[in-house]
């Protein structure tokens, strides 16, 4: 097995640096014997050869003025030694060597044949009708139609790869669409070699373990690891790039073959994990972790709230895969940035929703500071017609607004249901009433709903008495006879899509209705009776 191709950091060792190639794929020789009109034909060395360069020397030595992979083209003008030649030309890198006969000389060299077959360099014979010229401008052309497709491949890709990148599975989805565009195996590994998630044909068990191993090089679980390296395992192309993120998460990848473009369709695929992967940054890592700290300590949610990115209001998201699949946490993650939070809860068992903690939409609006003025001394400034407000009388303008609440919005592939913002000492009602809204959407088929604030008539009565109302009218019922109570009201007395929301039969709901009209000895039918209950339940 070839060593992975990584940065060589041995003192005193000598290393080479291959030349850098051209800005366009090589071309396989095959391609420019293919062009009838050259006339081109091989009379000695390997079929298979890939040409980076069109090059012409008439030199005993071109050696010292070869880079790598030119098809030379020469008329043997001082060719002495054909075995030194060719060996030359082979110590230099050269892909294959043209050569033109007449009017230095008539056939090809006999000795330059044996050569050439003794060494592995493909040999050319070149008629006289036929310039170096033409053959140049062929290479130039094969070149610059390879470079158009690959540009055309990798274009294409990246919109395959972005399109995946939307999906309400996004990390699943660029793995899978990255595996159909190279024609391998994908993989997202974890820095000991966890397989996070993978799309493609599984590679033999040995290049499996290969490209853990290779994987392991690029995790940057200490300084100085490569950003990306590559092996060969039998006949098995390996490659592994490093996610950005600091999370130590690596993108592998085993195919077959290895064609042009495909390390820049790569290139795009780990950028785009990186940002799946990574935590959204809408909040700060430090105090998120401080906050965390503080409330295991004690403190209360309202002096850790501030550490969280913002003081509230608060909304608080469930949220369902709507193809019933559940949700890992890079999937969960994904969701989170796309709602513009960090805070995300994906990890409470398989079956149970996932829940998304979302601040304000935007931050207090503020006076903004000229040069060399603090945020306390700006003043706006009067516009004409207008008068400049006294800095002593506070005024409208002056003061701050307060943070807009978060606005959700539907996510294709999700069903959400959203509490009403609230502040951050009522997180834990806020978390029942947005499971409710979950279960009302996935009833109805909604991608979205959103339990909207108290208001109306219902806002004239005082907070206080309407609780204390409210628990005496629902006293005799029990809790799940008064969520079952509060579900199918909002559905209108639809027994089906109540019994879709809790989960349950749609008999089961016709018992337990019939139970709260027997406990409550109200007629349940009577629209009195449904709105006075609806106004308690809304309190509890």
């Amino acid at each position: 097995m070839d060593e992975p191709s990584m940065p060589n950091s041995s003192a005193g060792a000598p290393q080479t640096t291959p030349p850098t190639g051209p800005p366009t794929p090589p071309i396989p020789l095959a391609e420019l014997l293919a062009r009838e009109e050259l006339v081109l034909r091989r009379i000695a060395g390997p079929a298979d050869a890939d040409l980076l360069w069109v090059h012409t020397s008439e030199m005993a030595d071109p050696y010292p003025y070869l880079l790598g992979g030119e098809l030379l083209l020469s008329a043997g003008v001082l060719l002495t030694d054909p075995d030194h030649y060719v060996g030359r030309l082979v110590q230099a890198g050269a892909a294959a060597l043209g050569f033109g006969v007449r009017p230095v000389h008539e056939t090809v060299p006999a000795a330059l044949i044996e050569a050439c077959d003794r060494q592995g360099l493909p040999l050319l014979e070149v008629p006289p009708e036929t310039p170096f010229t033409t053959i140049a401008r062929a290479v130039w052309r094969l070149m610059a139609e390879a470079r158009h497709r690959e540009l055309r491949r990798v274009t294409r890709a990246q919109q395959a790869l972005a399109t995946a990148a939307a999906r309400p599975d996004p990390v699943p989805a660029v793995l899978h669409q990255l595996a159909t565009q190279l024609g391998g195996r994908a993989a997202l590994l974890t820095a000991r070699g966890q397989e996070l998630h993978a799309a493609g044909r599984r590679p033999d068990p040995e290049a499996a373990g290969a490209l853990t191993r290779l994987a392991r090089v690029v995790a940057r679980e200490r300084p100085g690891s490569p950003s990306s390296a590559t092996d060969t395992h039998g006949g098995t192309h390996l490659s592994a790039y490093a996610l950005g993120g600091g999370e130590g998460l690596v993108l592998a990848l085993a195919t077959r073959q290895r064609e042009s473009g495909d390390h820049t369709v790569a290139g795009i695929a780990v950028v785009l994990l990186s940002l799946l992967a990574a935590p959204h940054q809408g909040a700060d890592a430090a105090g998120r972790s401080a906050a965390l700290v503080r409330m295991l300590l004690g403190a209360s949610p309202a002096e850790v709230a501030p550490l969280l990115g913002s003081t509230g209001p608060w909304t608080v998201i469930h949220a369902r895969r709507t193809d019933g699949a559940p949700a890992d946490a890079l999937t969960a993650g994904a969701l989170g940035a796309s709602l513009g939070t960090a805070l995300v809860d994906a990890e409470r068992g398989a079956g149970e929703a996932v829940r998304v903690l979302l601040g304000p939409g935007q931050e207090p609006d503020r006076i903004a500071a000229r040069p060399g003025e603090t945020a306390a001394q700006a003043r706006p400034t009067a516009q004409p017609g207008e008068t400049t407000p006294d800095p002593a009388r506070p005024t409208a303008q002056a003061v701050e607004r307060a943070p807009e609440p978060a606005r959700p919005t539907p996510r294709p592939g999700w069903t959400l249901g959203a509490s009403a913002p609230t502040p951050v000492t009522a997180l834990a009602a806020a978390d029942a009433v947005a499971a409710r809204a979950l279960a009302h959407a996935r009833a109805t088929r909604a991608p979205l709903t959103v339990d909207a604030p108290t208001g109306g008539l219902a806002a004239l009565v005082p907070p206080e008495q309407a609780a204390a109302h409210a628990r005496a009218l629902l006293a005799p019922l029990t809790a799940p006879l008064a969520d079952t109570l509060r579900c199918w009201l909002s559905l209108h007395g639809s027994w089906d899509r109540t019994a879709v929301a809790l989960g349950v039969h749609r008999n089961t709901v016709r018992q337990r209705i019939g139970r709260c009209g027997e406990l409550l000895a109200m007629d349940l039918d009577d629209m009195d009776v449904r709105t006075e209950l609806w106004f308690a339940l809304r309190q509890t």
